[in-house]
């Protein structure tokens, strides 16, 4: 039986013939297109480390292991050679019928009623499939426990690259797949799978069979490997230019010829991706000044030193936030980079304004530190829709900055880059956005493992590692086994040195094989230390001799009405119009009102506000300016004040002379007051305001109760031992009985939230690398009760994403602009009246979900059919009588102006 050219791979998006029949690609070109990518994936992307991962995992030189990757890759789509896919009604057709048809009631094809209705997907039916295949040809195999053994993992691991591992096949069904699944076939169904099957392992040259195990990291490599090359090989216009005419036969000889095309062509769709030739340049030399005491000169003199001795790992910053504390983790992540061979850089913080705020910080350190080309994305919850244009966006807004690069030099991907997809952006050598990007690659997600196979060739920056929670704890700790497993360097940088630094450094250390014993970070500040990813091994390097800037934090509590107190404490700065103050407010609608009160009352006060419900392209501007207007030596004149939420609590350099702040968890009070600057740092605390809803009440109160009216702290010296006395289990004892009783009871239920959410977070996360025991499928598991809810609220509040439209025109004639007032900001639609999602970018509005409960906004099916538009939230807007836009559900007034997004519950 000859191979069957006519089965088809690719087909969508590739036009029509001559004829008006629909073009297909033959599946055996898909596969050989796949295998020539993996090829050159291999050859140009992969690190040193992520090849000799795999080479060693099954005991093959480098060349075997090159070929057997591709080998592999170009078997990912062979459970295409089936019932369901062959016929399904959305394939390729020519007058309304399947070009395909004809196959059925050919000899050999016949196949029963049950098959067409066999829901089992293509990735499926690969993986069934060729366990049983590989077992043939001599690779390791176990009837009782198949996942422990390289016929099952290989198949596993290919039938995962639609984002899902699929359960264990046990041996019974795989001796027979059909049987369980019809829609598999028999006959010239299974005697087309292995004419595939062997003309792929003879053209691409494969002979040898490895005997080695499939090892957690081999298999994150071999993933992303297999999946990013068949992502290149289906680009549909690249496709078209490969298409073979009606008498291709796909004969032996017209099998070679055509493998030399997919040759040619493979290393053309890998320059499209943008992720070829960066590197990290030699270890950067010690800053001028480097023998003077201090965080930043401790680290310069012993990071290339340890890394030299013992290989990369991870490096643990333990100081007071400041743009010298970032210098100094991203000086070291340059030694670790080099070190590795890693392939770029992604910049982790707590939230997207932070995120925002460090861009710039990451770009001037990326200009220093990597060679040849990159890209630059930025990735958060209102920018992953289209991580391109959001990078524009932000390089825009920020462009009086000087962070436009020069003609040539264009750092951020184009609209239509092939990167600008939320899957594919981690791959861009250098990333700045949310932590929860790290966390979901130990999350059951789809494509997760993609997401570790994309950090695998980088070097991580984590900052504010400890400011993500109980949830976020829990997996960050996962993150980090898999991090050392991998061999990813990794920076951490925390405030304060306290038990969850410590779990962190034994979470890496356990990761790279050296136990579970204890770890502890130095708990003088600042401080430093270094796990090596080879063996475990913790470093206690020399501390740094001094602190590079010593402050007193002065911090005074008053029980005023809030904006009494706000007044009273702006009134020396406006009567000696000069100085510069931060006013934290617990929502937007506060901040929007302390803005507009504050506008009324001190005309002579220059007056800015920014909070989170303002639309991305506003944020991103606003946030510029401010990063310009209150830097040390900004260009704000006269009396300023900048009224905001805590959205910019983790925004480095923003400096001021006063910050006021409601009530908060001493944590999140000293991050804000670190922006306040001099030998006398000042916080003002206004007990009487609103806390947030997201703050733990029983931390809240405890922060109160410490401060009592007010205290000094010695700033780096003293900020382990005060975070350290509020949460001290023994705080209760020295008060009355009343206040002891209350606490204990606000104490109680947060242990009750935070061991729920620790356990479920645990639950819910991914097994370490040494608890697969084999099985790719547990990485994709599916638990009972497990919602995408669920999934969103382990990250951090459950965001949705609004944009506001502006209705103009008549009834039968209306429009809907982006902005209001300038018809060239029409909202575009594409081909079939579908609206183009990179136009919203700009627009966007992250608000929590707690706040449109029950909003079903103005979506139409077609715009909710998009999954790019799924959980974006569209507000038709209309202008009120008093002049105003607004929307009006059934529990909310939406109102939108230039200060952002009002949201009122009705009564």
């Amino acid at each position: 039986m000859s191979l069957e050219s006519r089965l088809w791979g690719k087909a969508a998006g590739l036009g029509k013939d001559a004829r008006g029949a629909d073009h297909r690609h033959p599946l055996i070109c898909h596969l050989l297109d796949t295998a020539a990518v993996a090829e050159v994936v291999w050859d140009e992307l992969l690190t040193v480390h992520q090849r000799s991962t795999v080479a060693e995992a099954l005991q093959v030189s480098d060349d075997q292991a090159r070929a057997l990757a591709a080998f592999w890759a170009g078997l990912h789509d062979i459970g295409k050679i089936s019932v369901p896919f062959q016929l399904h009604r959305n394939g390729p057709k020519h007058g309304g019928k399947l070009l395909t048809q004809p196959l059925s009631g050919e000899p050999g094809y016949a196949f029963g009623a049950g098959a067409v209705q066999d829901r089992q997907s293509h990735e499926a039916a690969a993986h069934w499939w060729l366990v049983g295949i590989f077992k043939e040809i001599g690779y390791p195999s176990s009837k009782r426990r198949p996942q422990s053994q390289l016929s099952h993992a290989v198949a596993q691991l290919l039938g995962g690259h639609g984002g899902r591992f699929h359960p264990v096949v046990y041996d019974k069904d795989s001796r027979c797949p059909a049987a369980r699944h019809p829609g598999m076939g028999v006959g010239s169904w299974e005697e087309q799978r292995r004419l595939h099957f062997d003309e792929v392992r003879r053209v691409v040259g494969v002979r040898s069979v490895p005997k080695g195990r499939m090892t957690p990291g081999a298999a994150v490599v071999l993933t992303g490997l297999v999946t990013l090359s068949d992502w290149l090989a289906s680009i549909e216009e690249e496709i078209r230019t490969l298409l073979r005419d009606e008498a291709w036969a796909g004969t032996p000889d017209d099998l070679d010829s055509y493998w030399q095309i997919a040759r040619s062509a493979a290393p053309r769709l890998l320059q499209r991706t943008d992720l070829l030739g960066t590197g990290f340049a030699g270890p950067p030399e010690p800053a001028q000044g480097a023998g003077k005491p201090g965080l930043g000169a401790s680290m310069a003199r012993q990071v290339p030193d340890l890394v030299a001795e013992h290989g990369p790992g991870m490096v643990v910053v333990t100081a007071p936030p400041s743009e010298e504390r970032t210098e100094a983790a991203l000086r070291a992540a340059a030694v670790l980079g080099h070190a590795a061979g890693a392939r770029g850089l992604f910049y982790a913080l707590p939230t997207g304004s932070a995120a925002e705020s460090h861009m710039a910080q990451v770009h001037a350190f990326a200009e220093q530190a990597l060679t040849g080309p990159w890209r630059s994305l930025l990735l958060h919850s209102s920018s992953r829709l289209k991580p391109a244009e959001a990078a524009e966006q932000w390089a825009h807004a920020n462009a009086a900055s000087g962070v436009t690069p020069e003609p040539g030099e264009e750092w951020a991907p184009t609209a239509n880059s092939w990167l600008n997809s939320h899957h594919r952006a981690l791959l861009a050598a250098l990333g700045t956005g949310t932590v929860d990007e790290l966390l979901q690659a130990v999350m059951p997600v789809k494509f997760n493992v993609m997401r570790l196979f994309a950090l695998s060739g980088k070097v991580v920056v984590v900052d504010e590692a400890h400011a993500r929670g109980a949830w976020g704890h829990e997996l960050m700790l996962r993150f980090l086994e898999w991090a050392a497993a991998l061999r990813i360097p990794v920076v951490l940088a925390a405030t304060a040195a306290d038990k969850s630094v410590d779990a962190m450094l034994a979470a890496y250390r356990h990761g790279a094989g050296g136990g579970r014993e204890p770890v502890m970070q130095p708990r003088r500040s600042p401080g430093w230390s270094f796990v090596d990813a080879q063996s475990g091994g913790g470093h206690r390097p020399q501390q740094p001799a001094d602190v590079a800037r010593a402050s007193t934090l002065s911090v005074e509590v008053v029980d005023g009405m809030p904006y009494g107190e706000i007044e009273a404490a702006l009134a020396p700065i406006v009567a000696a119009s000069n100085g510069r103050a931060a006013v934290y407010r617990a929502t937007p609608a506060e901040a929007i009102r302390t803005f507009h009160q504050l506008r009324m009352d001190f005309p002579a006060l220059n007056v800015t506000l920014i909070h989170e419900q303002m639309r991305n392209q506003d944020r991103w501007r606003r946030l510029a300016a401010c990063r310009d207007a209150f830097a040390p030596d900004g260009g704000v004149s006269g009396p300023s004040v900048l009224v905001t939420t805590s959205m910019l609590e983790h925004v480095r350099g923003l400096y001021f002379d006063l910050v006021l702040s409601g009530p908060a968890p001493l944590a999140a009070l000293l991050a804000r007051a670190v922006q306040s600057v001099g030998d006398r740092s000042r916080l003002v605390v206004l007990r009487a305001d609103n806390a947030s809803e997201l703050d733990d009440a029983a931390l809240v109160r405890r922060t109160d109760l410490l401060l009592g009216t007010g205290r000094t702290v010695a700033v780096p010296d003293e900020l382990p031992r005060v975070l350290d006395e509020v949460y001290a289990d023994e705080f209760a004892d020295r008060l009355e009985w009343m206040a002891a009783r209350e606490l204990q009871r606000l104490d109680n239920q947060r242990t009750v939230r935070e061991h729920t959410a620790s356990g479920t977070a645990r639950w819910l996360a991914v097994p370490g690398p040494g608890e697969l025991d084999g099985d790719l499928g547990l990485l994709s598991r599916d638990h009972t009760g497990m919602e995408p809810e669920l999934l969103s609220s382990v990250l951090g509040e459950d965001v949705v994403q609004v944009v506001c439209l502006y209705e103009h025109g008549r009834p039968g004639n209306r429009v809907y602009l982006l902005e209001d007032g300038v018809p060239e900001r029409r909202l575009e639609h594409g081909p079939k009246g579908r609206p183009v999602p990179g136009q919203l970018v700009p627009y966007l509005i992250p608000v929590p979900k707690r706040l449109v409960e029950g909003v079903e906004g103005d979506a139409n099916s077609v715009w909710r059919g998009m999954a790019a538009l799924k959980n974006v939230l569209r507000l038709n807007l209309k202008k009120s009588e008093d002049g105003r836009w607004v929307h009006t559900g059934p529990k909310h007034r939406f109102c939108m102006s230039e200060h952002g997004l009002m949201i009122d519950e009705l009564p």
